[in-house]
């Protein structure tokens, strides 16, 4: 048991022997240093992202109602002027529903004409009751002189009295059905109103088959093709995406929600793209969105900055690699940002052999 002890001691005992000597043995070797001189110039504090390139205007193009495209007649690429005529959806169902509603409003209008017919026919009654009414009217109060004179019996008189309640009960008759028949006409006259409504909209739909741009443009997307349907029950189904104008383009940057309150419009930015290495583009910052946008847990804001794209070379969707300057300080020291690294008393020694100034007693 003593033996293993010993052992186990010499060995402990040789392995800190080699850690000294190995220690000792490389701090022997010369240190070797970088160094760099202190210089004044301008500093730049700078907020890095990516975005997508985009045209600053451009409208999406959808159906309004639901079909099957039956002809395509732009492409990607195609310059279009607006009202042209870009695609177009089956017109058969709604040709059908035009003809359809303009029979129903046919029908309409005859039973408006058959409805006044009734109310003309029922005014001609009205007025023969009121008429017949009246003669009664006189020729009871003539037969009620004659009977104050005993010239008639009282049986003729009552008799000349039931005849003119009844003839007065015969106009108020013929003023309800007046009143009946003028309902229907009005009833008949909504009808055709709607019937009207119903064609008009049945026109609007055909007229929806013919796919038209709605703008000056080009196309620079195109999301469906001959034979295929569309369906228009929620929204609109996309067709096409047509850039107003492709000079005209945007950068839309996400930046991070712990950068984006130092971000202001008209700073300066600079971007570069995975498409054209080595190039540079400057701009500015043109607007800021309101709008959050969370992916992942991550928040961001779309940063835009608007561009002039002569000669059309930056396509849309092209990857932006952004930098945008946040800050600018002039005539200022500076050293290699490495070097913050190293103790601060050695830079102290460094900045008191310059000589007081402004900057070294910040």
């Amino acid at each position: 048991m003593k033996k293993s002890v010993w052992i186990s001691t010499a060995l402990i005992v040789a392995a800190a022997a080699g850690a000294a000597w190995w220690f000792a043995r490389s701090g022997d070797s010369e240190v070797s240093y970088r160094t760099a001189p202190i210089e004044r110039g301008a500093l730049q504090a700078a907020v890095s992202s990516s975005g997508t390139v985009n045209p600053v205007r451009q409208v999406s193009v959808g159906s309004q109602v639901s079909g099957q495209i039956t002809e395509m007649l732009v492409d990607f690429n195609s310059e279009v002027k607006s009202g042209q005529l870009i695609a177009r959806i089956d017109p058969q169902s709604f040709e059908y529903k035009v003809h359809q509603a303009s029979a129903d409003l046919e029908a309409a209008r005859a039973t408006v004409v058959n409805a006044q017919a009734n109310v003309a026919a029922v005014m001609a009654s009205l007025s023969k009751a009121r008429l017949d009414a009246d003669n009664a009217q006189r020729d009871l109060t003539r037969k009620q002189d004659l009977l104050a004179k005993a010239f008639i019996s009282q049986a003729e008189f009552e008799s000349a009295r039931n005849l003119a309640g009844t003839l007065g009960e015969v106009v108020k008759v013929a003023q309800a059905q007046l009143a009946v028949a003028q309902a229907q006409v009005a009833s008949a006259q909504a009808v055709v109103r709607q019937r009207e409504a119903s064609l008009s909209q049945a026109r609007v739909d055909l007229e929806h088959t013919q796919i038209r741009s709605p703008v000056d443009g080009i196309v620079i997307k195109r999301s469906v093709d001959v034979g295929q349907t569309v369906a228009a029950s929620l929204q609109a189904p996309e067709l096409f995406i047509i850039a107003r104008n492709l000079n005209d383009m945007q950068v839309e940057a996400s930046i991070d929600e712990a950068d984006v309150a130092r971000v202001r419009p008209g700073q300066r930015v600079s971007f570069t793209l995975d498409a054209m290495p080595g190039r540079t583009i400057e701009g500015q910052v043109g607007q800021i969105r309101k709008a959050a946008v969370s992916a992942q847990n991550v928040v961001t804001y779309t940063v835009v900055i608007p561009f002039d794209n002569p000669g059309n070379a930056l396509l849309p969707g092209m990857t932006a690699n952004v930098r945008i300057v946040v800050d600018t300080r002039d005539a200022v020291l500076k050293v290699p940002n490495a070097a913050v690294r190293y103790e601060r008393s050695f830079f102290e020694k460094i900045i008191a052999s310059l000589g007081p100034s402004p900057e070294t007693r910040t």
